[in-house]
């Protein structure tokens, strides 16, 4: 399968803006593209500030686009977007397939230190998605820290996606947390982070990424706004579990 990560420096609050860079990014790709993977709160920034005024339901503007174009594209886009429901705040990961039908997951770890749980709701439940044959389990940014919840039970998925706005300051830790999720998970992982300043002057450095089981990179971005693409194997990672079946030994035990 033929993914793309779009690695995009936000405008800060600016959905239009941001749906335009997004846009141009995707028209440039390859008819045969089939996953397209967006940053977190790609059309606004990481922002914990005027969410009322920001926030969309899952009928508004920014997933109206993202079908629109999941159908012209004939692929399937992954994003986050801030969304109201029930007079609460969501983070809120779409993943919306070829049809424009979508399946959503709610962050669950809260950024405290930047404000984010005084703002925003947590989700209480994964998602994996199947499509085209993969089984697809989206994160939000910061669940990367939380390997419990990342955890791969007896192989329920075979790609883990991390949508992201990881600062530069502590960017060691995102390229030392990827390569452990894809090793201990024994799948891929494809990590999709932003670059550029935010509206708060917080310093995003990119290195968008993708990851194989055996914990080696496939590919990487600068800190340059990009589409990286990267071909991934089933058939390959099958075969990896079937050689070494670590997974058969893991501890079994649940968090809900």
């Amino acid at each position: 399968m033929k993914v793309a990560l779009l690695q995009t420096r936000p405008y800060w609050q600016q959905k239009a803006a941001n749906i335009a860079v997004c846009s141009e990014l995707i028209a440039g790709l390859s008819d045969d593209c089939r996953l397209i993977v967006l940053p977190e709160m790609f059309t606004t920034g990481f922002s914990v500030e005027q969410v009322a005024e920001l926030a969309e339901t899952d009928s508004g503007q920014t997933v109206q686009w993202m079908r629109d174009t999941a159908r012209t594209k004939n692929a399937a886009l992954c994003g986050s977007v801030i969304i109201s429901e029930n007079n609460r705040f969501f983070n809120r990961l779409f993943f919306v397939l070829p049809d424009g039908s979508f399946q959503c997951y709610d962050k669950r770890h809260l950024f405290a230190i930047g404000g984010e749980h005084a703002v925003f709701s947590a989700g209480n439940k994964r998602l994996t998605v199947s499509y085209e044959g993969w089984r697809i389990c989206p994160l939000l940014c910061y669940d990367l820290r939380f390997p419990v919840w990342s955890r791969n039970y007896d192989n329920d998925f075979d790609l883990l996606i991390y949508v992201a706005s990881w600062p530069q300051a502590r960017i060691s830790v995102w390229n030392t947390l990827l390569p452990a999720r894809a090793i201990e998970n024994q799948c891929y992982v494809a990590g999709v982070n932003r670059v550029g300043d935010d509206g708060l002057g917080v310093a995003h450095k990119g290195q968008s990424k993708v990851i194989n089981f055996k914990g080696e990179m496939i590919e990487a971005a600068n800190d340059a706004e990009m589409a990286l693409l990267v071909d991934l194997s089933l058939p390959a990672l099958q075969q990896f579990r079937l050689r070494f079946p670590a997974w058969r030994d893991a501890d079994k035990f649940s968090i809900l």
